[in-house]
């Protein structure tokens, strides 16, 4: 990729998703001896660099996302700050979000109901694995995600559902505090606590993940409003039918479970994420990875096509290395008495 930016370690690339807070590019890390592995980077828009409690709030957050190892939460790699901008390296997932799946879909099709199961089953799962992470010294970190939605869920070929932006919604509030002093975001998938400005915990993403299941059972948003004070008048007071009123798939099971979750009082939801997980799990059994992969694999052929030319671009372009030159700088540095980490040896060895 000639004339790529150089952040440190890693190398912008093609730009592949735009939105409000962020634009997502490929990137890549740059190994000293042709090591090369493909990374999601997100530039965060200038306009939020500009304020240094923000940025020392962001970084903070991000650090503590990084904590969460879980297969249904993409992994936060590292933070640059560069000339001003802020950039976000992340795990790149070959996969779409869902709310292009389901836009991806042909007119009268829904995500078919046990694929809906597998989804929100890995997605509650990772959210727990969040809420549940600790410190170096067994201190719980109490995460919450604060926006889970369509947009921050990704699914793939591999059928492994992975929950997006953890660390980020907590940094981006207090910017709509301090700085623009306005509610933002994906209003409708607030929860009740978070439109009355009231103190948030696991439950809110309980009720976040429950909003999302809602849309895949029914095939319809839970709000359809679109001004957005109705919007979030909805949020605060509004009364919601069972997925049952939209979809003859739903059973009266499947409609406590996700009505629970969306519970106007949090002490009425389900405790935990995992806990409705499970009883996801025992009404709908999930679909397997394979089959959810497949299906996403079929729905987004395009989009994935096209990433997966861009990503073949750009490792096509990295500079090859040359072995020759590190095999015989490994020489000069053993002859001169340094020591090398790194043997010939190493460097020609086949595993066996």
């Amino acid at each position: 990729m000639t004339g790529e930016r150089v952040l440190g370690r890693y190398a912008l690339g093609a730009k592949i998703a735009s939105g409000g807070m962020a634009t997502v590019h490929l990137g890549r890390v740059i190994g000293s001896i042709g090591f090369s592995r493909t990374v999601a980077i997100k530039r965060l828009h200038e306009r939020f660099s500009t304020d240094p409690k923000f940025v020392s709030m962001f970084i903070d957050e991000a650090r503590l996302a990084a904590r969460v190892r879980h297969p249904n939460v993409v992994p936060t790699l590292d933070v640059v700050v560069d000339d001003g901008e802020i950039f976000v390296v992340l795990e790149y997932v070959h996969g779409e979000p869902v709310h292009r799946l389901v836009r991806a879909l042909p007119t009268g099709q829904r995500v078919p109901l046990r694929i809906a199961s597998g989804i929100m089953f890995g997605v509650l799962l990772g959210l727990h694995a969040a809420h549940d992470a600790r410190n170096e010294q067994g201190e719980p970190l109490r995460l919450v995600h604060r926006d889970v939605s369509p947009q921050n869920i990704v699914v793939g070929p591999d059928g492994v559902p992975r929950v997006l932006d953890f660390g980020v919604a907590k940094a981006f509030g207090r910017l709509r505090t301090t700085v623009e002093r306005e509610v933002k975001g994906k209003l409708a998938y607030l929860s009740p606590e978070q439109a009355n400005g009231d103190p948030t915990d696991q439950r809110t993403d309980v009720y976040a993940a429950s909003i999302v299941l809602w849309e895949l059972c029914a095939g319809v948003r839970l709000i359809r409003a679109e001004e957005p004070g109705a919007v979030l008048q909805q949020v605060a007071h509004g009364t919601f039918e069972p997925p049952s009123a939209h979809s003859n798939e739903s059973t009266p099971q499947l409609d406590a479970i996700v009505m629970r979750g969306l519970a106007r009082n949090p002490g009425n939801r389900w405790p935990t994420a995992r806990a409705m997980a499970l009883a996801l799990e025992d009404c709908v059994p999930p679909a397997s990875a394979p089959h959810i992969g497949a299906w996403a694999a079929r729905v987004a052929h395009n989009p994935l096509s096209q990433r997966a030319a861009l990503i073949a671009a750009m490792e096509g372009s990295a500079k090859p290395v040359d072995l020759e030159s590190v095999l015989h700088e490994i020489r000069a540095s053993a002859d001169a008495g340094v020591p090398s980490e790194t043997t010939e040896r190493d460097l020609v060895k086949v595993p066996s």
